[in-house]
């Protein structure tokens, strides 16, 4: 799952990003609206993070151009210090999907956040399986052929979206928009690492294979 954080507090951005990046998520962050607005329409967000009273574009102007923006299907949750039932109502009515007033317990953050970026997609069952491979998205556990194998956060978000993909090939820019964030060069070969571990790790027979001029996928015809 991939994050963009909109928040004007470098102190609180910092808390909720590293907090995120701890629960396996690419996560971006933006100090102010307009910049969060612009970042926003760049990469493909599952979920934004947006804090209510922003500097340069406020809150509620970026939350309305992001619903009325075809290009962006982020999930927005909406972050304020004010907690009132008027103002829960008016964040929803500027097409927030979600509310939550600070302070904020972190679990429920994360939950939040976690239950949007299953609406920003396709549904996957919690148990993503193919060719002798399981994915647990709850747990953030993966398993060959019964055994669970220890990955890295990037080497299990770069299986769990092979398995979302159901045999198709995930490009490289593909993989690298949803399991890392905008500081990553694309062109570092850091993919490419990251997938020789996963292979090694899964070990043998081989089920991730290169699909020339595509990308990468699961391997067909393994079994279920």
């Amino acid at each position: 799952m991939r994050v963009l954080v909109v928040e004007d507090e470098p102190s609180l951005a910092a808390t909720v990003a590293g907090g995120l990046r701890g629960e396996g998520m690419a996560v971006d962050v933006c100090h102010d609206g307009a910049t969060g607005w612009e970042t926003a329409t760049v990469h493909d967000y599952d979920v934004i993070v947006l804090d209510r009273d922003l500097p340069v574009l406020h809150g509620d102007r970026v939350c309305r151009l992001l619903v009325e923006d075809p290009g962006v299907h982020a999930r927005v949750l909406m972050l304020t210090a004010a907690g009132g039932l008027e103002d829960r109502v008016a964040g929803l009515d500027l097409g927030a999907d979600d509310y939550l007033a600070k302070p904020f317990a972190y679990p429920e953050l994360v939950a939040r956040v976690r239950a949007l970026g299953r609406r920003a997609r396709p549904a996957a069952p919690p148990l993503l399986r193919a060719a002798g491979l399981e994915v647990d998205t709850v747990r953030r556990a993966a398993f060959r052929d019964g055994r669970q194998v220890a990955l890295s956060p990037k080497e299990l978000g770069v299986l769990e979206e092979l398995l979302r993909a159901d045999g198709a090939p995930l490009s490289a820019v593909h993989l690298i928009e949803k399991v890392w964030d905008a500081h990553l060069d694309p062109f570092s070969g850091v993919l490419k690492v990251v997938v020789h571990g996963l292979r090694r790790k899964l070990g043998d027979p081989a089920v991730i294979e290169t699909v020339p001029g595509q990308g990468y996928r699961v391997r067909a015809g393994e079994g279920a």
